[in-house]
């Protein structure tokens, strides 16, 4: 007795949940067949703002898709900005005219909101697609200005799904949360699996970003000749996990980006001036005028090689020989131009020297002999006058 009253009253509060909903239904119908009627010139011209209005935005389209291809691979900013607002969807130009002539065809209120609702979720997801546009073409164009490269194109694969990924993601969460969708449970669960794929691969994502970094930031770049610790290698691949050099002795070494970047890394490429210090020592039976001349014809020795003289002086006494601190600029990135000039330098220091009558010092001993009672004596006979 008691279930089939149970049942009766189920029956009976969907029969009015039905009766409910078929008088809204018609509520309505009969709401915009009057709209129709009572605003056919505001709706008429609406329609035609709203096409026109689409239309424009179309022909801007078109109009930076031209601008795009003809740029072709340059991407410069406003080449990044014709790229961008060319990605804008038909449904997003359509909803935005819409939206922009409603309000003066007074729909009813479903209707306005329908609309809203439809622009609000054309709206995001065209602002995730500039966004993603604009950051991937940011990335190429910090990225390319030395060239196109096997890291880049394999870097910019992933980065794309990555933004992609984030961006839509994004989207998606606003959307939900517009239709009054509880999200912060999504985000939290989201939150918690990026934590848990984060820690599952801790090393991959760490050689990874440190591969993204040498890319942005090119502490050094493919070709060039670096030292890390005690090894000096040239570059020959940068990859996603590692890095490929091939060490001054031809050996290949192999190290992953990571622990590459957690060590001081010197560029030799970048070298433009380079000093250099040479130690020179004259004997002591050098005349003091001639030995006062020295800096002057170190000078004249280094500025006929093609270097720039820094500074030389006297510096002081050694055990054989009279010391001068000498040192000298050489401009120029190429290394071997480099030696070719500090070779010139060193050759015409031996000229001067050699015209000048100044002879260099090398390690010497002298012995005296004494009697018991100190008086300085031949070690051998005296030879006779």
């Amino acid at each position: 007795m008691n279930e089939a009253a149970t049942a009766g009253t189920g029956a009976d509060d969907q029969t009015l949940e039905l009766n409910y909903q078929l008088i809204e239904l018609r509520h309505l119908v009969r709401q915009s067949v009057h709209w129709l009627g009572t605003h056919a010139a505001q709706i008429a011209i609406a329609l035609v703002v709203g096409i026109a209005l689409y239309l424009l935005m179309n022909l801007v389209k078109r109009s930076l898709c031209r601008l795009r291809e003809k740029a072709g691979d340059d991407i410069g900013l406003a080449t990044l900005l014709a790229r961008t607002f060319s990605r804008t969807t038909h449904f997003f130009m359509a909803m935005a005219a819409a939206r922009l002539v409603t309000g003066y065809a007074s729909p009813p209120e479903p209707v306005a909101m329908t609309i809203r609702f439809l622009f609000t979720v054309a709206a995001v997801f065209q602002g995730a697609i500039w966004a993603r546009e604009f950051l991937l073409g940011m990335i190429e164009r910090r990225t390319l200005e030395d060239g196109r490269g096997e890291t880049l194109a394999n870097a910019m694969g992933l980065i794309r799904v990555l933004v992609t990924f984030a961006l839509f993601a994004i989207a998606a969460i606003m959307v939900l949360d517009n239709l009054g969708v509880n999200v912060t449970g999504l985000v939290a669960g989201l939150g918690i699996g990026g934590i848990a794929i984060g820690l599952a691969a801790q090393g991959i994502f760490s050689d990874l970003f440190s591969a993204l970094s040498i890319i942005f930031d090119k502490p050094f770049r493919q070709g060039e000749t670096i030292q890390f610790g005690t090894t000096t290698a040239t570059v020959e691949r940068i990859g996603l996990k590692s890095t490929r050099l091939r060490s001054i002795d031809g050996e290949q070494k192999i190290i992953s980006n990571a622990k590459l970047l957690e060590q001081e890394i010197t560029n030799f490429n970048d070298i433009s001036v380079r000093r250099y210090i040479m130690p020179i020592g004259v004997i002591f039976q050098t005349p003091p005028d001639k030995a006062d001349r020295i800096p002057d014809m170190l000078r004249r020795a280094t500025e006929d090689a093609g270097a720039e003289f820094q500074r030389a002086g006297f510096s002081g006494f050694g055990a054989s020989s009279i010391d001068y601190e000498f040192s000298f600029f050489i401009h120029g990135r190429d290394i071997d131009e480099v030696l070719r000039v500090r070779h010139h330098v060193g050759m015409n220091i031996l000229r001067v020297f050699s015209a000048e009558g100044v002879e260099f010092a090398y390690p010497t001993q002298t012995t005296f002999t004494a009697a018991p009672d100190g008086t300085m004596i031949w070690p051998y006979p005296r030879p006779k006058e």
